[in-house]
């Protein structure tokens, strides 16, 4: 069991049996795959995953079980790492190597160097044209509905950020990259325009998830390890809770009383919180972590002065 792991042998009483499984996705399969699997291994009534990986990809899947996935977000938003393999001289339709090619180019004269600079106009904030083939809507349809039916649309660039991007091997014709990005960003659409920058083609061979927010390949199981553990013992010995994405939160403990008056959907006065704990220096929309006496995670609070002072915005049902 990988240190991770362990620690998600947790207490299953209280307040929410909620929690992730840190999944490295295997190649082929979609993520509504391994979430449709793992949905009759834990037998769990609500489930989802905290980020799409397309099926050419492996690595870091959150899973969200139970009242996690209200916190789906957590993840969803956080920054997230990859290492990709692109490969010059070919575009697909695709934008990796499960499309048709659409195009060919000699790739002879690309260098390691040349490779470097084209890779600069891809750091930091910048917009970025998605795929066709992605799951972003247009006029009610998916974009790779339009795609199967030969359809191409004009798509709008948005913004992203990629806060590291580097070399990792230059064997031409192909090429490897680690790179942290922002929600939202597409390594097809990267490799697809880093071709176009070379004054080649280029498109996508490879791609492992290695972070997504607080969860880390190095500490991720398979569904393998989850079927196994289920059938030998319990699978939530593999889990991680919930408040593990919430760590950037302030934290506070409330007495029984304001408990009772969270789980009921009741905010608190600023002087109540006060009493509960040193909060320190809080802003308008800033939030908090709620834990019982018993040190169980309750809610998150948002800080709201002007109305109430703190709302309880996301409560965890009493089992």
């Amino acid at each position: 069991m990988t240190e991770n792991a362990a620690k998600g042998a947790f207490a299953w009483s209280g307040i929410d049996a909620g929690c992730y499984l840190n999944i490295n996705k295997p190649q082929d399969w979609t993520s509504t795959d391994v979430v449709r699997k793992l949905k009759g291994v834990t037998r769990a009534k609500k489930i989802g995953h905290g980020g799409t990986l397309d099926p050419i990809a492996t690595g870091v899947l959150p899973i969200c079980i139970g009242s996690a996935t209200r916190f789906a977000d957590t993840v969803l938003l956080g920054t997230k790492s990859y290492r990709i393999t692109i490969e010059l001289g070919t575009s697909t339709d695709t934008y990796d190597s499960r499309g048709q090619t659409t195009a060919e180019a000699d790739w002879a004269g690309v260098s390691r160097d040349q490779v470097a600079e084209a890779l600069q106009a891809f750091t930091g904030k910048f917009d970025q044209v998605p795929p066709m083939y992605s799951a972003i809507h247009h006029n009610g349809k998916r974009l790779y509905e339009l795609a199967r039916q030969g359809i191409e649309v004009e798509r709008p660039a948005r913004p992203v950020e990629v806060t590291s991007l580097q070399i990792v091997d230059f064997s031409a014709p192909e090429i490897v990259l680690d790179l942290e990005c922002s929600h939202g960003f597409y390594a097809r659409s990267l490799a697809h325009d880093v071709g176009e920058k070379l004054e080649t083609h280029a498109h996508l061979t490879g791609l492992v998830r290695t972070h997504a927010g607080v969860f880390r390949i190095e500490d991720a199981v398979t569904i393998e390890q989850v079927v196994d553990e289920a059938e030998s013992g319990d699978w939530r010995n593999l889990a991680t809770p919930i408040d593990s994405t919430l760590q950037h939160l302030g934290k506070i403990t409330l007495s029984a009383m304001f408990v009772e008056m969270v789980r009921h959907g009741r905010p608190l006065s600023i002087a109540d919180v006060g009493v509960a704990g040193d909060m320190g220096s809080y802003k308008p929309g800033d939030r908090i972590r709620a834990y019982t006496p018993e040190g169980e995670l309750l809610a998150i609070l948002i800080f709201e002065p002007e109305r109430f002072g703190w709302r309880p915005e996301k409560v965890l049902a009493a089992l």
